[in-house]
């Protein structure tokens, strides 16, 4: 992987693929969810909406994808946000016109706010306030954080930050994070490293960051308005919280706090979550849903932030089993993960089944440059390959010593969410 930095603090990582024609150009913006400030929740999102709407000097961001032959998405999280556009070699230099153009030259109006706030809103509603579950993330983020960013999602705290989002404070917001020192550009594909810096440096070193106060940059742990991000106290207690819904069936849901992604446990959470729910064949499939037929789905997953992030076990409940009795039954697989070592063919298939889909995940071109561009965020010594070989090397002690630090009552959160057929007790 080689690396630059432009002088105005833009950071390039870049690996040329021989095997293909296409290049994927991905641009990582150091903003999301956790730079909010909690009276005005969701610009992350929201700009992120906004940066297809066309700049000052292109208007049809779309069109110019299009006839380069290209295609483009983009995502937010609660740490970042992400663009990408693969299209052919040829047509590279479309992308890096592109890109650097909406960096500093996005054309925010009063009426493009307007329209994206109002589809920005209705993806709130459908997803999240007229879907079975759908705010799931928003009632167990606000029990499991009390102080930090991470508890409200993405799409924003409640629809009413949105509605009360003007052209100022995105304009704001846009000036403090879309900077040349807060993003970091991956290029993946047929190109070489000494056409990715020329490019660069032609599209993207002319750009100055804005002179705007406690503005963030890539290697920053700001939020909005220039304060630091408020750690979040350790959980001292279990904390439980039930609500009643219009849903098909009653759901559990348990987070438990762990490290960040830069922390030693985050591998070892991430294998412990394989372990559980990975497959037809791991343990809480196997024993919750075939064999007890407790629960008719269950999943287990981490929530990999930048900052102290949760690990998730949550499963909606069979017919005529009780909340109580689908919890006592997760909680007695978690002991037995911290009283009893995982078994060598166990820990083995796990670890083979990590390293062969991270593996084949990286063979891709746009998959590649994206990983690159997040490892990038994380620290500049970081590489794919030291990050598999870490996966690999996690020991049955690791997962025992781990599962009893982190599955224990006082660092839970659990949630009862109750269809209507049942009572509230």
């Amino acid at each position: 992987m080689n690396r630059h930095t432009l002088p105005n603090g833009l950071r390039i990582v870049h690996h040329e693929d021989p095997t293909t024609q296409m290049v994927a150009v991905n641009l990582l913006y150091n903003v999301g969810a956790r730079h909010e400030d909690s009276e005005h929740t969701g610009y992350a999102h929201l700009l992120e909406h906004l940066m297809f709407g066309g700049s000052e000097h292109i208007p049809n961001y779309d069109m110019h994808v299009q006839l380069a032959g290209g295609e483009n998405n983009a995502w937010t999280s609660n740490d970042l946000t992400n663009y990408y556009i693969t299209l052919p070699c040829s047509n590279v230099e479309t992308a890096f016109w592109l890109e650097s153009d909406r960096m500093r030259g996005l054309a925010l109006t009063e009426e493009g706010v307007e329209v994206q706030k109002g589809v920005v809103i209705e993806e709130f509603k459908q997803r999240h306030l007229n879907r079975p579950y759908g705010d799931v993330q928003h009632l167990i983020r606000g029990l499991a954080y009390k102080v930090h960013p991470y508890r409200w999602p993405t799409i924003g705290l409640c629809v009413e930050h949105i509605e009360q989002a003007t052209l100022e404070t995105v304009k704001d917001f846009y000036d403090r994070h879309y900077r040349p020192s807060n993003a970091i550009l991956s290029v993946v594909g047929g190109i070489s490293f000494a056409e990715v810096i020329r490019l660069a440096e032609k599209w993207f070193g002319p750009i100055e960051n804005p002179r705007t106060e406690n503005a963030t940059d890539a290697s920053s742990s700001l939020g909005e308005a220039g304060g630091r991000i408020p750690p979040e106290p350790p959980q001292e207690r279990l904390r439980r919280k039930t609500v009643k819904r219009a849903v098909p069936a009653d759901m559990l849901v348990m987070a438990f706090h762990m490290g960040s992604r830069t922390s030693s446990e985050y591998h070892v959470c991430d294998l412990i979550t394989d372990l559980l729910s990975a497959g037809q064949s791991s343990r809480l499939t196997r024993r919750l849903i075939h064999e007890q037929r407790l629960f008719t789905s269950i999943d287990a997953y981490i929530q990999g932030s930048m900052d102290a992030g949760l690990v998730y076990v949550m499963g909606r409940t069979a017919e005529g089993v009780t909340l109580e009795q689908a919890e006592q039954a997760v909680w007695a697989e978690l002991n037995e993960l911290k009283s009893s070592p995982v078994d060598a063919e166990e820990l083995n298939k796990v670890r083979n089944r990590s390293e062969s889909e991270r593996t084949f995940n990286n063979f891709n071109y746009l998959n590649r440059a994206i990983a690159m561009a997040q490892m990038e965020l994380i620290g500049q010594d970081n590489e794919l390959a030291d990050e598999l070989a870490r996966y690999c090397t996690v020991t049955a002690e690791e997962i025992r010593r781990t599962a009893r630090r982190v599955f224990t009552k006082r660092r839970c959160s659990v949630l009862y969410y109750r269809s209507c057929s049942q009572p509230l007790p």
